[in-house]
């Protein structure tokens, strides 16, 4: 039954992959025989590099919590399913990093190890490659509370860090049963950005954000095929550090002390006071970014770029899936043609998908 299966997949996959490849319907015969031996041989398949950077870019072009995803071409594809060890892991990530952080000018990537085989499987312990520790103390947090649980497990693995507000965790990954390793990142890799304001005093904040979003926890599946560890990056969109990660209050929370700084009230919600903060704040990140000249990109520009993403899908005769409740910016999402949309929120496959926290 596995193998039937597995086969329809990869049936699915690769012949839209070689339609989006132009390959000839021979071409298509012949590896698709190809497949169905490879599979009743050894249970599985293996895609060619050709196959695996086009199933990469076809699940950003698919993955309906993405607004970004006119660029879904643009995606540099590593092969790293040869590595074998912790340290070759570790050198691919390194790699990946140095490259799409790119001194600033952010280019999409992915780096891509071995298949998932009989429940055996690599991880990376991290959802980002590059994140801020979280340590719960009495008095409080220090840093993001979203790392707290990888940052406990961090330290009984062996790491300390500085318990600053913007400490960057260590890379853990573990490969199959072995027991997990953790690198620390150079930090001649790691860009960050200061957090300033064109008109009001934000030094006093010493506010900061690392330059490049690497989602790295979720799995990608092509073609019946599960890679467990797959990180990729993107650029960010300004909202997604000024109206989550430094204003939710379950992440750093500063609207509170943007408002002091602005000489606001917080007593009452009827003067807007977290609106007003959150506008400054995400001023503050555009400006601070393209002050650094690192990439990024508004909520208002992006949701353009969807709007063009969708005509040129539709002039292709291909249909958009989308989540709505991720595509609307978190803020003024009404000032954007998304919110006044609808999407199809079906799954269609190659896609990335969440998995189980490994610790």
């Amino acid at each position: 039954m596995f193998v039937n299966q597995l086969y329809k997949e990869a049936q699915s996959f690769i012949e839209s992959c070689f339609l989006e490849l132009g390959k000839t319907n021979e071409d298509l015969v012949k590896r698709l025989a190809d497949i169905r031996l490879e599979i009743e041989a050894c249970g599985t398949y293996t895609h060619s590099y050709e196959e695996l950077a086009m199933g990469a870019k076809l699940a950003w072009r698919n993955s309906n919590r993405c607004i970004g995803r006119l660029f879904w071409q643009s995606l540099e594809v590593f092969d790293s399913r040869a590595a074998d060890s912790e340290d070759e892991m570790v050198a691919a990530i390194f790699r990946h990093i140095h490259y799409a952080t790119n001194h600033g000018k952010i280019r999409p990537a992915i780096t891509i190890f071995r298949q998932e085989l009989n429940r055996s499987k690599i991880r990376i312990w991290n959802h980002q490659l590059i994140r801020y520790a979280g340590y719960e103390r009495n008095n409080g947090v220090i840093g993001d509370p979203a790392s707290i649980r990888l940052t406990k497990a961090c330290y009984e693995l062996g790491w300390r860090g500085k318990e600053t507000p913007f400490d960057v965790l260590p890379i853990v990954v573990q490969i199959e049963d072995q027991p997990p390793k953790w690198f620390e990142v150079p930090r001649e890799y790691v860009l960050e950005v200061p957090i300033r304001h064109p008109e009001l005093s934000f030094e006093g904040l010493a506010l900061q954000w690392y330059a490049v979003p690497f989602i790295s926890d979720m799995s990608l599946e092509i073609g019946g095929i599960r890679y467990t560890a797959a990180p990729f990056n993107g650029w960010y969109m300004g909202t997604e550090i000024g109206a989550r990660n430094l204003a939710d209050e379950g992440r750093y929370n500063v609207l509170p002390k943007v408002a002091s700084l602005m000489g606001l009230k917080c007593g009452s919600n009827t003067t807007l006071w977290k609106d007003k903060t959150l506008v400054e704040l995400n001023i503050a990140v555009l400006h601070s970014f393209k002050l650094a000249n690192v990439s990024i990109t508004d909520h208002h520009t992006a949701a353009d770029q969807f709007k063009r993403f969708e005509e040129t899908e539709q002039k292709l005769g291909r249909s958009v899936t989308g989540d709505w409740t991720w595509l609307i910016p978190p803020m003024s999402p009404a000032t954007t043609e998304i919110f006044h949309s609808t999407y199809d929120n079906r799954i269609v496959k190659p896609n990335y998908f969440n998995q189980d926290i490994p610790f």
